[in-house]
């Protein structure tokens, strides 16, 4: 059984080849790159070292989640693509399990810790106690939650037990670790304490035997929580009265109602791939906007040198005219302001009024003309800015 294993769950990335339990590459970066800079350059430089031939490859293994959400969108994106090109099938495993595989022996219990901000982690407990297993036996399944409770939880269920901390939360919250901590605990040494593709490759390999796997059309990641973005969204709908209006990030499932309000409203529509394209890369988003579990509209942008492409805002026919539009332009605008952005630009039909309204009263002004950029029917484009 050989099988590719792609994590990208967190600040680390690590592509590995399992084969019958022995691990014949590893290749692990963290460093100031994104996941789609690093990923595939690492896939191709183990298969060049290793003569390895994807085809020749068992399955595909994968984090599940949770973890960065763009960066399981990234490695989920991967690792659907090569499955969907080479026929194979996709094992996806839980990414807290897997952090705790690195710890693979240890005698005490084993607590990962990833950092979800704001005094939370994901994480999860585990014992090695099952001689010959090569999985941990899972005390308490991975979750998110706060540090603080789950300090409490160790130091009244295990009290006498020596607690190994690893992840890359365990830095950023090792004060309140030191401060509540009544047992003893250890913190992992560098070479286990994040996320190892080999480490991913061998669990992997225990869920293959044991018949847990997906087709590469099923396989999607799993993120346990909405993100902090959703979050505050969705509390500022509710402050507005418009607790039925969720504004999130698109998902694949999302993507054929995207695209059938896309067909009914432009002369040149975007594709459904062209929206999983969208969503597969770390430096474009996809909002949509979801009433009562339907999708009434979406708005794409796109990170350049710094700058925030507005790439497209629609809005369902019916929906149109009740302030969704803007409820939409909000949400895109904060979240181009959450990647850093302060200069927005988008451009938009001459001729549609409506939406050049829209854009007018989020902040945007006409600064300058495509002639003819438009067909069907052919038209000019107003290019428009907003400088924050």
């Amino acid at each position: 059984m050989k099988i590719l294993a792609v994590d990208s769950s967190g600040l680390t990335a690590g592509v590995a080849i399992v084969e019958d339990f022995t691990m014949t590459a590893e290749y692990t970066v963290n460093y100031k790159k994104t996941h789609s800079q690093t990923l595939l350059p690492m896939l191709d430089e183990i298969c060049r070292m290793t003569e390895l031939d994807l085809s020749g490859i068992d399955a595909i293994a994968v984090t599940k989640g949770p973890g960065s959400f763009t960066g399981l969108r990234i490695g989920s994106a991967t690792v659907k693509g090569l499955g969907l090109a080479l026929q194979k099938p996709i094992i996806p495993v839980p990414t807290v399990d897997c952090l705790a595989m690195n710890a693979w022996g240890y005698h005490g219990l084993v607590c990962p810790m990833m950092d979800a901000r704001r005094s939370q982690v994901y994480t999860g407990l585990y014992r090695f106690d099952r001689v010959g297993a090569y999985e941990p036996t899972v005390l308490l399944s991975q979750r998110p939650m706060a540090v603080g409770e789950m300090i409490d939880r160790l130091n009244e269920a295990y009290p006498e037990e020596t607690v190994l901390f690893l992840g890359d939360g365990v830095p950023v919250y090792e004060e309140l670790l030191r401060d509540g901590m009544k047992g003893r605990y250890e913190l992992a040494p560098a070479h286990m304490a994040r996320q190892r593709a080999g480490a991913l490759g061998v669990l992997a390999a225990v869920y293959r035997q044991k018949g847990i796997y997906e087709s590469a059309g099923e396989h999607k990641p799993e993120y346990l929580r909405l993100s902090q973005a959703e979050r505050e969204r969705q509390q500022a709908n509710e402050k507005s009265g418009d607790a039925d209006i969720m504004i999130r990030p698109m998902t694949e499932t999302d993507a054929d109602q995207v695209a059938a309000i896309e067909e009914t409203t432009f002369s040149m529509p975007w594709r459904k791939q062209d929206f999983l394209d969208m969503i597969a890369r770390d430096h474009m988003n996809y909002l949509v906007a979801e009433k009562n579990g339907r999708i009434i509209g979406g708005a794409g942008i796109r990170e350049i040198v710094g700058d925030i492409e507005i790439t497209n805002v629609v809005i369902a026919e019916e929906y149109r005219g009740q302030g969704y539009g803007r409820r939409l332009m909000e949400a895109v605008l904060s979240e181009g302001r959450r990647l850093g952005g302060t200069q927005f630009t988008l451009e938009v039909r001459r001729s549609n009024t409506a939406a050049v309204r829209l854009y007018e009263g989020a902040g945007f002004q006409t600064e300058g003309v495509r002639k003819d950029f438009y067909e069907k029917p052919r038209e000019d484009a107003l290019i428009m800015w907003k400088r924050d």
